[in-house]
């Protein structure tokens, strides 16, 4: 036994009955863990593979009422209306022709508390910004040719001892501006190559309205920020990484969100939570954003099929959970994250790198969390205040 861990050997078997808990629900729900986190194939939009159908399924468990917006409608809000399940889910089809290629949509949301809101889809993959209004929309995205990838033999496995070099893609030339996926693949890439380094690790990756948080406020978890190229060239830069031999990491936020509604997921059904805890337990004050909800099955179920997308869409060969314990002053926080961390875990290994950040004013927590997940943990402890 470790005698760092043995003073919390009680604390982590309170974890790992609820971490139990949990996967047995998630079995009997989906059949795997694995089944349970592809939700991307039934949430967001989804075409038939025979008939070319477009389905788009959004979960709003108190709304009153959910619209489907967009180009296609003329941004009408009574013309396209979803339909609500038993389990808080609305859905719609569409025809094949009713939705094309780079068209703006969005969700109108009446929610529990009778106000209507534009909102941006919670699954969708692609996000943009109005150069004029600022305003931030959904956009379809399903291109007729895929991206041919080019280096298909990378094994992530083969990285023994990562040397991580990290890097912010829109940070990352020379110039003061904002740089792209594809410069940062040709230019940078070749340079991170010939210092020795053998993996990346990219922050900012997944969208986010304020550039300013380097990538921590994310807004649309399934979607690549679009200020640095659209999603191809991001496979592009991977491509090429994989290329030269070198393992990518996407740095993923799943500890907090923003807190904005307009881009976010913030009470998304006019509930004051559904994927955040209500009330002031659902707010962090020291980052000025919205605490998941772990305890929601949902909630659990968007979170592990976000890190699976990201696997399986973009060829990312692993992850750095950003602040993994950056609330141990929320208790039940602490439980849901360090199972949520361990679903993450189990879901990757092997032959997936994982990474994972520990902010505490409490030394004894970074040894703790070494104990929750078969993962390298990096311990960052700050002097408490008082």
């Amino acid at each position: 036994a470790d005698g760092w861990l043995q003073p919390y050997s009680r604390q982590i078997s309170d974890r790992q009955r609820l971490f139990d808990l949990k996967m047995k629900r998630i079995n009997q729900r989906a059949g795997s863990l694995e089944e349970y986190a592809r939700g991307y194939r039934y949430y967001g939009f989804n075409r038939d593979a025979e008939t070319g159908a477009w389905t788009y399924r959004e979960w709003a468990p108190a709304a009153r009422r959910v619209s489907l917006i967009g180009d296609f409608n003329g941004w009408n809000r009574e013309s396209h209306p979803l339909e609500r399940n038993e389990r808080g889910v609305w859905e719609i089809t569409l025809p094949p022709d009713a939705l094309a290629h780079g068209q703006k949509v969005k969700v109108h949301v009446v929610g529990a508390d009778g106000t209507g809101r534009d909102r941006i889809p919670a699954w969708i993959t692609r996000t943009v910004q109005d150069p004029t209004t600022y305003d931030f929309a959904g956009e379809i995205w399903m291109p007729e040719r895929p991206y041919e990838w080019r280096n298909n033999g990378f094994d992530p496995s083969r990285v023994e001892v990562p040397f991580v070099y990290e890097a912010h893609v829109g940070m990352g030339g020379e110039e003061g501006r904002v740089h792209t996926y594809r410069e940062f693949a040709d230019e940078v890439l070749p340079r991170i190559s010939s210092l020795g380094y053998n993996t990346v690790q990219l922050m900012a990756v997944q969208e986010h309205p304020y550039y300013g948080s380097f990538g921590y406020h994310v807004s649309s978890f399934f979607a690549p920020s679009s200020r640095f190229g659209e999603p191809e060239d991001l496979k592009y830069l991977i491509d090429q990484a994989h290329g030269l031999g070198i393992a990518v990491l996407l740095d993923v936020v799943h500890s907090h969100a923003v807190k904005n509604e307009a881009e976010g997921l913030n009470n998304f059904d006019g509930s004051g939570g559904m994927y955040f805890l209500p009330g002031e337990r659902g707010r962090h004050p020291d980052w000025d954003s919205c605490c998941f909800d772990y305890g929601r099955d949902e909630v659990i179920e968007f979170l592990l099929s976000n890190v699976r997308w990201w696997l399986e869409e973009f060829r990312f060969d692993g992850f750095r959970f950003d602040g993994v314990i950056g609330g141990e002053q929320y208790e039940s926080l602490l439980n849901g994250l360090a199972s949520t961390f361990n679903f993450n875990v189990l879901l990757l290994i092997p032959p997936i790198v994982v990474f994972a950040l520990v902010l505490s004013k409490k030394p004894a927590l970074p040894a703790f969390a070494a104990g929750i997940a078969s993962a390298v943990v990096l311990g960052m402890i700050f002097q408490g205040q008082g």
